[in-house]
């Protein structure tokens, strides 16, 4: 039973070209048996009223004309001229059957032809049948009084069948009608499927290549991108998304892969450095003595501190990071921070200077001192002897937070490595050396701190000026 549904199931789906033609063809198709089927309904209803409106007039039209038959003088009626109007209405469909005020039959169509009497009824009638199986109809016969200045001078009964019928003509009428109108839904249908066809083909093509552009992706061909534009929005919207994924992808597949060799330089060297130690130990080419053990201690201590740092990151960046908010003056920290620093600053004589007031702000002292660490670190790191660094804290009351500006002399980073200095690992000094470069996670752990405290760092540079660093803290 599985293997069923599953083969109904796919049969269903249809490509979006296809189903988007369908649907034009059936819209136009509905739009015009819709109009059809008024048409048609209106049509019938306002063309029995006019014939029974035709018969009302044809009616008045006899009566008139066999009144005028009658002679005053002599009280008699012109048989001739009657049979020829009982004729003429006989034509028409219409049985006249003449009585004089004495009820004398002067004039019956039965009598003059009632062949041809029964035969036109029986042939109105299985015309009106055929076409309109639901109408009551049959033979009807309707008297009239003739009179003349007021006097009585005769009866008319007048039958036809009723409540109306059509003619030969009005038949062919209705039915040219319908030709028409199927003719048209026809044509409508023509055209709906040859302008869906090229709508469908219009906004299917960039989806198309959206698809294949995304097949690519998910086989790791990140370079791939969709050059076409559309003037639907959400399509071109999804063209955008699909070029911006791939853009993502294939930065982070830069940095990845820039990441496990960073990772494998750091961790390569202590353990080629202990390696070689021990080897030499064990072979009794050296003596374990404090000086050697010492220096593999150095290296262990070194491969610690990566791995401390990669687990700081981890939990920085995780959703469960918790906050432990307090109230704090952010010029305090800020001193207290800046004179951990005092002997770099004097081995380096980087003139260093502080601009700031007191400024309260509810964040989690610790985590937001990790971040100043960070960045003061990096600057006296980068900056050049003799160089100088300053720090500014101000609020600003546009954006409603406290903003705290690093601002050094330093080398300056690229613009090419700039939308990258916040990644893991990656660091703008591509020699990768330990002594300046450090291990390439103290942004990345920064950006994830002031992330979570919803705030804002960015960063602006320049080769051989220096860098500034601006960290913006929400005001709750």
């Amino acid at each position: 039973m599985a293997w069923v549904i599953d083969l109904v199931v796919n049969k269903l789906k249809y490509k979006l070209r296809t189903k988007l033609s369908l649907s034009y063809a059936l819209v136009a198709l509905l739009l015009v048996a819709s109009i059809s089927m008024i048409t048609n309904v209106f049509l019938q209803k306002q063309f029995g009223e006019y014939i029974i409106k035709q018969q009302m007039e044809k009616t008045q039209g006899i009566t008139s004309s066999l009144t005028q038959q009658y002679d005053t003088k002599t009280n008699t009626w012109n048989v001739k001229a009657i049979e020829n109007i009982g004729v003429n209405a006989l034509e028409q469909g219409m049985i006249v059957k003449l009585k004089d005020s004495n009820g004398f039959m002067i004039w019956d169509a039965t009598v003059h032809n009632n062949g041809l009497c029964n035969q036109m009824i029986a042939h109105m009638s299985e015309n009106m049948t055929s076409r309109y199986p639901n109408l009551k109809g049959g033979y009807e016969e309707k008297k009239h009084t003739l009179t003349n200045h007021s006097k009585i001078i005769g009866n008319v009964d007048i039958g036809y069948y009723g409540p109306f019928y059509f003619t030969e003509n009005d038949l062919t009428f209705i039915d040219t009608l319908n030709k028409m109108l199927v003719g048209i839904a026809i044509a409508s249908l023509i055209v709906a499927l040859f302008l869906g066809t090229l709508m469908a083909k219009r906004i299917s093509n960039p989806i198309t290549k959206a698809i294949g552009a995304a097949k690519q992706i998910s086989k790791g061909n990140y370079r791939e991108r969709i050059k076409d534009n559309s003037n639907t929005a959400e399509i071109n919207e999804l063209i955008n998304t699909t070029n911006n994924l791939a853009q993502t992808l294939e930065n982070q597949d830069m940095l990845r892969k820039r990441l496990t060799s960073d990772v494998a330089h750091e961790l390569r060297t202590p353990l080629a450095t202990l390696q070689s130690h021990m080897e030499a130990m064990i072979d009794g080419v050296w003596e374990p003595n404090k000086e050697r053990l010492s220096s593999c201690h150095e290296e262990i201590l070194r491969i610690n501190r990566l791995v401390g740092d990669l687990e700081k990151l981890s939990k920085y960046e995780g959703e469960n990071l918790i906050l432990n908010k307090s109230a704090f003056d952010i010029k305090e920290l800020v001193m207290t921070i800046s004179n951990n620093f005092e002997t770099d600053f004097k081995n380096k004589a980087i003139k260093f200077s502080i601009s700031s007031e007191s400024l309260f702000l509810k964040a989690d002292r610790d985590k937001i001192s990790q971040v100043f660490v960070n960045l003061l670190s990096n600057a006296v790191k980068y900056t050049p002897p003799g160089g100088n660094i300053s720090i500014t804290t101000y609020k600003d009351l546009d954006d409603n937070c406290i903003k705290i500006k690093f601002t050094d002399t330093g080398y300056g980073i690229s613009l090419e490595d700039l939308p990258y200095i916040f990644e893991r690992f990656y660091r703008a000094d591509k020699s990768r050396n330990r002594m300046t470069g450090g291990s390439g996670i103290g942004l990345a752990i920064a950006k994830a701190i002031i992330d979570a405290h919803e705030g804002g760092i960015s960063v602006t540079s320049e080769i051989d000026k220096g860098t500034e660093f601006i960290v913006s803290l929400p005001i709750h």
